[in-house]
């Protein structure tokens, strides 16, 4: 089964997070990505305290499917090793400093010299130039500059980060999105995608009704949606339910399942805009029929109906869901004997399915990248 991006070669100058998270999706698609690293080897290789046997379980969650090849891209002979293999690779994504990118010649007008075509993709903090670019930039700071902190969380709670890094993982998707539109076009250039304004994109339509109505989002208790009622958590007889009612026909169901057929009727409750405008009254008359079960016998009763209702669950219950396995999630890498495990790819192709490969040990592969780049 041929891979949709077989034939595809991309170097990767990066370390952590967004840069390998965008290699990674590359990879999995079949492009071979080559993980350039300094002597010391990428900074993910030692994060996490967890080890399975050579490989750090931080590392091998972003780097499977790779080759790696140490380079000192600061000394003549990395630089032309580097040259090397660029002069037969498609595009080169660096999640380096500004400073570092153009210190270090990674940008399309130094690479051009040795293969016009190549597409350049510099994933900052803040974009390649501008008052901000060499500013320090992770997940968390980005998180709290545009905003994303201040909506997140209970609102008599401080500002809260997104349990994940939403950032970085949001930042490598649109890289690789940007990298693959220049490929295609098949002209070389610079791509360049700053994580601060990946998130200010995401805020879309938060973003619209500010900037168009003049309004202050703010956060609500519950995760609330700031629009539609009910849109939240509530809490059960034995943990938290995700209720989820957008229109008018699924409130009326709700209604009359939980016994409480007057409140379709109610003008108080009757439609979305009554709801909105009563959000206090309305989530305090959902949220006390709601105590009086259990999360797990409210999902029994409501799912049927359409109604968009789950419990809320943990990590580790989604990674052993029947939904996982059904959609081949949770995959073993190599040949499993490693007892190395990860969630696989998100997209699902016809007549290709990826073959997850081990992560790379440090320079294992200079010898045959080395070998065949200057073939």
């Amino acid at each position: 089964m041929s891979a949709p991006l077989a034939g595809i070669r991309v170097i990767e100058v990066g370390h952590m997070l967004a840069g390998p998270y965008c290699g990674l999706l590359l990879a999995d698609m079949g492009a071979e990505v080559i993980k350039i690293e300094p002597p010391e080897g990428d900074i993910g290789r030692k994060v996490s305290p967890h080890f399975i046997g050579p490989h750090n379980a931080y590392f091998a969650s972003l780097n499977r499917n790779k080759k790696s090849v140490v380079l000192d891209l600061a000394s003549p002979e990395g630089r032309a090793e580097l040259e090397s293999i660029a002069a037969r690779s498609h595009a080169l994504i660096t999640n380096l400093r500004p400073a570092a990118i153009k210190k270090l010649r990674l940008t399309y007008e130094d690479m051009k010299r040795c293969n016009p075509k190549m597409v350049c993709v510099a994933l900052t903090g803040y974009g390649l130039e501008g008052p901000y670019s060499d500013s320090p930039a992770y997940d968390y700071v980005i998180q709290a500059l545009t905003g994303v902190m201040s909506l997140t969380g209970d609102p008599s709670a401080p500002p809260t980060k997104t349990g994940y890094s939403a950032v970085d993982n949001s930042a490598g998707i649109m890289a690789a999105l940007g990298l693959l539109a220049k490929v295609v076009e098949g002209l070389g250039g610079q791509v360049d995608v700053a994580m601060y304004d990946v998130m200010m994109s995401q805020l879309n339509y938060l973003a619209g009704a500010s900037l168009n109505a003049g309004e202050v989002m703010e956060r609500l208790a519950n995760s609330s949606h700031p629009y539609m009622v009910p849109a939240q958590i509530f809490p059960t007889s034995d943990g938290w339910l995700t209720l989820f009612i957008s229109h008018d026909k699924f409130w009326q169901k709700f209604c009359a399942k939980i016994g409480k057929p007057e409140w379709a009727i109610d003008p108080a409750f009757a439609t979305m805009a009554s709801r909105r405008d009563n959000r206090a009254q309305v989530l305090a008359a959902i949220g006390e029929v709601l105590r009086q079960a259990s999360a797990a016998d409210w999902v029994r009763r409501l799912g049927p109906l359409g109604i968009v209702v789950a419990e809320v669950g943990t990590m580790g219950q989604a990674l052993e869901s029947g939904q996982a396995r059904a959609r081949g999630l949770i995959v073993p890498l190599g040949d499993g004997k490693q007892n190395l495990r990860a969630v696989g790819s998100p997209l699902k192709f016809d007549g290709f399915a990826p073959v997850y490969g081990m992560p790379p040990l440090l320079d294992e592969h200079h010898q045959e990248v080395l070998g065949k780049a200057v073939a």
